[in-house]
């Protein structure tokens, strides 16, 4: 079974994915943490991309944590710069095909759920269940800003927000877009658990 859960930025994703993994006892694959993981080794190693850093880029995920050189930057790759340049390094073709294929790889002959902002569309359009996660751009402000301990300002990071939903919206290759078949799920006004128990439920119903 693969589950595809797409959505904007700062909707909880991944939080959702995981709770959902946990439940069903199956796979999680946080596709966008991928794309972070290689925005974070370009600002590490302070280097433009080219594509010849894909064949020797490298890194592991463990127990839904994510390693590179053996480091575990599950945390780091959450900070608002690691954002910004992954929604800029995506737009990237070679970039696109090369975790697309990659994330096909992780996923082969496993009971799944991945979230991001192509699966349902790009990476897997026959997908079981198909989720479109949404909530408004002043909600998921209000939630990071308090996720980052209000280390940066609120209109800072609804600023970052916006450009990014703009940026993911408008890119030529895989914009975020609602697959037609997806059930749409608005967490404006619900708590991760009342989510959680609305998209089991859904999920369970489109089992029968």
């Amino acid at each position: 079974m693969i589950i595809a859960i797409d959505g904007p930025s700062g909707v909880g994703k991944s939080s959702i994915a995981k709770a959902i993994s946990k439940k069903l006892n199956i796979y999680h694959l946080d596709t966008g943490a991928m794309y972070r993981t290689l925005a974070y080794k370009l600002k590490k190693d302070n280097i433009e991309f080219s594509k010849e850093l894909l064949k020797d880029f490298d890194f592991q995920i463990k127990d839904n944590k994510f390693y590179l050189d053996n480091e575990d930057i599950t945390d780091k790759i959450r900070e608002n710069d690691i954002s910004i340049l992954a929604s800029n390094i995506s737009k990237i073709k070679e970039v696109r095909e090369f975790m697309v294929e990659l994330q096909r790889k992780i996923s082969n002959n496993k009971d799944v759920v991945l979230d991001g902002r192509d699966i349902a569309t790009v990476v897997f359009p026959n997908a079981d269940i198909k989720l479109y996660i949404d909530a408004s751009a002043e909600i998921r402000a209000k939630r990071r800003f308090l996720e980052l301990n209000e280390t940066i300002s609120f209109d800072k990071i609804l600023e970052d927000i916006k450009n990014r939903d703009y940026q993911d919206m408008t890119r030529e290759i895989a914009p975020l877009v609602k697959a037609d078949d997806a059930i749409l799920v608005d967490t404006s006004n619900m708590s991760l658990e009342e989510v959680i128990k609305k998209i089991i439920d859904i999920i369970e119903g489109e089992q029968k």
